[in-house]
């Protein structure tokens, strides 16, 4: 059924239409041009549309531009608008993020109505599910989320730092996690399957890369490649998904990782930048945007790495083996290898293929970085003023945390 969002949306991006063009830009026929009418002026009555003489359009400012951000943003990241634009859901989210954590009890909402909004933000990766039974869980907060809440005329929140150890919940979804891989190694496959692109979307947007999920999935399962997309954006998608495979059988075969197989990763995912494929540079780099962060200089590059990589060889060979140990040391790994920032581009998409290299060889499955996680997990990494290794292990833990529950959820079925 057409809502009204969808009817906004098309007004908004192509301008003044009659509504019987309306109803055939959304593929309806003439018995729906009454309801999607009704649909135009009620919009009107809102302000988020106007008419002019047989016409309808959107201004480009105020809450109509503020909208239309919003469902532009869903849509590049294939998301439902029609679900997250509810008066009531953003209500549950605003009361779950000033309580911090969010049950039935603290809602007064019916179990129905409850559990699907809870589910419809765990569709998404915009909460974080402590415990099933009774059911408690925690909400994301990013630019989404932020925007929904001020659409609908709710204050601006100062969300508290996360700073709970996860570490002991972890060990028993890790426990869980086992047995049940042992039932279903296909469908644990397949999840990954599905969940890689899905990482390669969200790592690379965090480079800059423009291409929507929607159209990453066209490329990369559908082996369609949309005509309006530049050749270089699409092939950092398709070169990096080569470095990931790679990546997933590498850990998989339980090999360690070292300098060489880490400029292997680095030459397959910049494959479109010969140049610099696979070469430690020799030059000076910097973060864009963000001069606080500092970076190893050229000369010291080589020498720092064989140090990182003496430290990962002692540590995989000690007998740490605890959760907390192997998470306290994926966020050294993490950090140093992204200052030491060994190549001239492409740095952090390495640094998480290679961090994930590290868990999931560690029998520790993390194949995604949920999408309400992104900004949070950029804050502690390349946009942080200073280094913070115990802020990124809370990031990666929670992180990790989620990986877990949702593959569990999976092979529960």
């Amino acid at each position: 059924m057409v809502t009204k969002y969808d009817v906004f949306e098309v007004v908004y991006k192509t301008g003044l239409l009659r509504p019987k063009e309306i109803v055939e830009k959304l593929g309806k026929t003439e018995k729906d041009y009454k309801n999607i009418y009704r649909i135009l002026t009620e919009l009107e009555n809102e302000k988020l549309l106007f008419k002019k003489e047989e016409y309808f359009g959107a201004k480009k400012e105020g809450k109509s531009k503020a909208l239309y951000e919003i469902i532009l943003y869903c849509l590049s990241n294939n998301i439902n608008y029609n679900l997250l634009l509810d008066k009531n859901l953003v209500n549950f989210v605003w009361n779950g993020l000033s309580n911090g954590e969010i049950n039935q009890k603290s809602t007064n909402l019916n179990p129905r109505t409850f559990t699907k909004y809870v589910q419809t933000l765990n569709k998404y990766g915009l909460i974080l599910i402590n415990s099933k039974k009774p059911l408690k869980a925690k909400i994301f907060y990013n630019t989404l989320i932020n925007n929904l809440l001020v659409y609908f005329g709710f204050k601006h929140l100062e969300v508290k730092k996360e700073t709970t150890d996860y570490s002991e919940e972890i060990k028993k979804e890790l426990s869980f996690y086992n047995k049940l891989r042992k039932k279903n190694e296909l469908g644990f496959q397949k999840i990954v399957s599905e969940f890689e692109v899905s990482f390669i979307h969200h790592s690379l947007s965090l480079e800059g890369n423009p291409i929507t999920l929607p159209d990453t999935i066209k490329i990369l399962k559908d082996k369609i490649t949309p005509a309006n997309l530049k050749t270089e954006d699409v092939d950092e998608l398709k070169n990096y998904q080569i470095a990931i495979l790679q990546m997933l059988q590498d850990s998989q075969q339980r090999k360690p990782l070292s300098i060489e197989s880490v400029l292997n990763y680095h030459k397959l995912a910049l494959a479109h930048r010969q140049e610099i494929a696979g070469k430690i540079r020799e030059v000076e780099v910097y973060i864009k945007g963000n001069p606080n962060f500092k970076v190893s200089k050229a000369e010291d590059v080589k020498a720092e790495l064989e140090k990182l990589f003496e430290k990962y060889n002692e540590f995989i060979t000690s007998k740490k083996g605890s959760t907390r140990d192997i998470l306290e040391f994926a966020s050294y790994f993490h950090n140093e290898f992204q200052h030491i920032h060994p190549f001239v581009d492409g740095n952090s998409r390495i640094t998480r293929l290679i961090t994930f290299y590290l868990l999931n060889s560690m029998d520790i499955p993390i194949i995604d970085i949920p999408f309400g996680l992104l900004e949070d997990y950029l804050e502690q990494t390349k946009g942080s003023k200073s280094r913070n290794d115990k802020a990124l292990q809370q990031s990666l833990s929670r992180i990790i945390l989620f990986n877990l529950k949702k593959i569990n959820e999976r092979l529960e079925g």
